[in-house]
This record gives structure tokens, C-alpha cells and sequence, in this order.
């Protein structure tokens, strides 16, 4: 007699931060972005150059990214410029094809969605040097978040700009609007960042949290991936079904060509 296993999934959505995450920080479009910002901060809103690192700094930890914190204390700017001068100007070429990466999320038989706070030609930019760019359901980004709506029209609302006009992580509202938009259940979610604020608030909206790039969790995450490689190590039991459905995945040689540590903490 053949027995079937009835019990449900325990997982039904993989959600994945872009930057850092599904390419490592060794890449080097994180730093190249940082200093992107930066000049843009002195050039385009004439901000002294003297203070800009540590007012980039403030901005950045109390508002969650750049722009948001920008926005939040009154410099006006247009969005679509801002993203062009930030990411139009990162080293895309460094990204390369990565057939490991693309081999496990296509064995996957879980819905897969990406979740960044950068804009929607970055990050598509981005998943295509990886090849990736057609693993996911749909892409949660900049846009997805801060439909378009000027400061001029906030303004005429409210009166005055919001505390904070951009929504974005790691802010609760940005994970909440997410699940809404893609309609997924937070507790049957595994949720993979870079980041240790957006990894805590994810958290502490119910989502299963996986910390990548690092060795050792921290409070808040329920796993360490030094490498999104290293998720059929952490996860096997993610792939059994596609096992079943799918013989070619197992073809692959995973050993010979993940040249990353495959440690994983759980």
C-alpha cells in the first residue's frame, strides 16, 4: 500500500531581496552606489560636501534608505532622475550569469517573487546579467510601493509632506503592502535579506526570516546563508516535490560549480 503525505507545505512563497542578496556584496554595486548617492547629494541638491557621508549616514538608519530620508526632511527631486543618477551608473558588467542560481529557483515549485526598494530598471537590469530575470512570478519595487504621486499633490492633501513620503523597508507598512499586493500569507513565507533591519522587521510581521551573507543568525532570523546558494543545503526539503516532477534538476553538478562557502545556520 502506498501512503501519501496530506500534510500541507509548510511554505507556499519564497521572497527575495534583490541587492546583496541574489548577487554577492563582493560584486561591488553597493559600494559603487553609496558613492552614487553621495554625489548626487552634493551636486544635484548642493548639500556641503564636508558633512554628506555622515548626514547620508543619519538618513539612511533613521528612514531606511537615502531617498526615503531625503524626502522625509524637504529636499525635492524627481524620482526617475534620482534613480538614473544612483543606479544608471553601477557596474552592471560585474554581475555575471549565474546557471547555479537560475537552476535551483527554477527546480522550485513555490510561488517566488523579489522585494526590493530599488526601482523597477535596476532591478530588472540587475536579475538579467544573473539570468534570472524570468524565475519570478513578479517583482515588488520602488514603484510597486510609492504608486505616482507627487510631493506637489501630497502637499495639497495633508497640508505638509508626510513624515515619511517613501515607502520602503525595512518600515512595517512596506512588508504589509507587499503581502496585500502579491496576496501571500506572511507565516507561510521564507523571506531571504541581506539586511539585519529588514530581516527583524520581517520577522516581526510573521514572515520566516533567512539572513544572507552572513555565517551566524542574529536576533530576528531564523537561518544564516552565507550564500543564496546555499539554500538546497538549508532547504532540501524545498525541492522535494520538484525532485518528483522534475529529474532534470538533479542533473547538475552543484559541487563543481559554487566556488562560495556553503556554510548555513539554522
Amino acid at each position: 500500500m502506498e501512503f501519501v503525505n496530506s500534510s500541507p507545505p509548510r511554505y507556499e512563497c519564497l521572497l527575495f531581496d534583490l541587492d546583496d542578496t541574489l548577487y554577492p556584496l563582493s560584486s561591488g554595486l553597493s559600494d559603487a552606489c553609496s558613492n552614487n548617492i553621495i554625489e548626487y547629494m552634493v551636486e544635484k541638491l548642493g548639500i556641503d560636501e564636508d558633512g554628506v557621508v555622515e548626514l547620508n549616514q543619519i538618513l539612511y538608519k533613521k528612514y531606511g534608505t537615502s531617498m526615503a530620508g531625503l524626502k522625509a526632511v524637504g529636499y525635492e527631486f524627481d524620482n526617475d532622475e534620482y534613480h538614473r543618477y544612483v543606479h544608471g551608473r553601477l557596474p552592471y558588467e560585474n554581475l555575471k550569469p549565474d546557471p547555479v542560481l537560475r537552476s535551483l529557483l527554477l527546480g522550485l515549485p513555490l510561488r517566488k517573487l523579489v522585494f526590493s526598494n530599488g526601482d523597477e530598471v535596476h532591478v530588472m537590469k540587475a536579475l538579467t546579467r544573473l539570468g534570472i530575470e524570468d524565475c519570478f512570478e513578479r517583482i515588488i519595487s520602488f514603484e510597486t510601493l510609492n504608486p505616482d504621486i507627487n510631493e506637489a499633490e501630497l502637499s495639497c492633501v495633508t497640508g505638509h509632506l508626510p513624515e515619511n513620503p517613501v515607502i520602503c523597508k525595512p518600515t512595517e507598512i512596506a512588508f504589509e503592502k507587499a503581502f496585500d499586493i502579491a496576496q501571500l500569507n506572511p507565516h507561510k513565507t521564507l523571506f531571504f535579506d541581506d539586511s539585519t533591519r529588514n530581516i527583524q522587521t520581517g520577522k516581526a510581521v510573521g514572515l520566516h526570516t533567512v539572513l544572507v551573507g552572513k555565517s551566524e543568525k542574529i536576533d530576528g532570523s531564523d537561518y544564516a546563508l552565507e550564500s543564496i546558494h546555499n539554500m538546497k543545503e538549508a532547504f532540501p526539503e524545498l525541492w522535494s516535490e520538484s525532485i518528483i516532477n522534475n529529474k532534470e534538476t538533479d542533473r547538475i553538478d552543484y559541487a563543481s560549480q559554487i566556488s562560495i562557502e556553503t556554510s548555513v545556520q539554522a
